[in-house]
């Protein structure tokens, strides 16, 4: 008979411990994939920003004589440019490429339309993300038009305004999201580990009323929280980078490739798994041992 009580209790225990390890995993999941959108978006975020560009132009007006000069100052110019802080790329635009660009873009292929190359020759200017915001757009601008060989810079602040808005719209809204995921997390993993906890109140009492000190009692709960939050967090991180592997495959994309910030957002869904499952567990039981026993049939 004690031997098939004690099979049932194993029984139940192991079942609770399968329980709590999936929703871990589950919460754990959802948590990390929306850390993944949100490094994914802000580095996509970044991407278009980048194809928002300025371009810097040189003086048109020069004598055929100072050719080699002018050259090998817009050579000076473009190499010093290219050092600026606010410079994420730089690219080259020859007086007989602008002119090719304006004829493509017209969509005639005579050469005879132009005598000759009209258009002055500039620098396409692709700016680092931080100064695309519109409150330093303009001092981006001023370092550029500073630049000795450079007379006018020109840019479509509007667009650039709308862009930069719209898309700190969506990471505000992704970020907001991502942290409702972590307080979701909070409290299903906290669920889950009451439940288990609940299931054993009175054991927790007995230990305690044959004198057991409350630190030894914890000790054990503690190093099975740790290990259930470790299990339900691997578990997780499984399912989400396979998930993810199997989604950019799909669409022929990896998105970021900086594998530090992967490792970072492993050691954060693998914190917060053991984190809160730790704290969960010596809440719980804390209050189980400061209850009378009588209270526990009513708990």
């Amino acid at each position: 008979m004690a031997k098939s009580v004690d099979e049932f209790n194993k029984k139940r225990l192991r079942s609770s411990n399968i329980t709590v390890v999936i929703s871990i995993a589950l919460v754990l999941f959802l948590l990390g994939l929306m850390g993944l959108i949100l490094i994914n978006a802000q580095k996509y975020s970044d991407y278009i920003k980048e194809q928002l560009v300025v371009n810097a132009y040189f003086d048109e007006n020069y004598e055929a004589k100072d050719s080699l000069k002018i050259a090998k100052l817009e050579e000076e110019t473009f190499k010093k440019i290219q050092t600026l802080a606010p410079v994420k790329k730089a690219t080259y635009i020859s007086r007989e490429m602008a002119s090719q660009e304006a004829k493509k873009s017209m969509g005639i292929d005579a050469d005879a339309l132009f005598e000759e190359n009209i258009f002055p020759s500039s620098i396409e200017v692709a700016l680092k993300p931080e100064y695309v915001d519109p409150a330093k757009i303009d001092e981006a601008i001023k370092i550029i038009k500073s630049v000795p060989g450079i007379v006018d810079v020109k840019n479509d602040s509007t667009l650039m305004v709308e862009v930069y808005n719209n898309l700190t719209k969506i990471l505000r809204w992704i970020l907001g999201f991502s942290i409702l995921f972590l307080i979701l997390a909070v409290v299903l993993i906290n669920n889950s580990i009451r439940l288990k906890i609940f299931s054993k109140r009175f054991i927790i009492k007995t230990m305690q009323l044959v004198g057991a000190k409350r630190r030894f009692i914890l000790k054990p709960f503690i190093i099975e929280a740790v290990v259930l939050g470790a299990i339900g967090a691997v578990i997780g991180l499984l399912a989400l980078f396979g998930v993810w592997y199997y989604f950019t495959n799909q669409i022929g994309s990896a998105f970021v490739q900086n594998n530090q910030q992967y490792f970072w957002l492993i050691l954060l869904v693998l914190g917060v798994g053991i984190l809160i499952t730790v704290l969960s567990t010596i809440v719980a039981t804390w209050r189980f041992l400061r209850t009378n026993v009588d209270d526990l049939y009513y708990s």
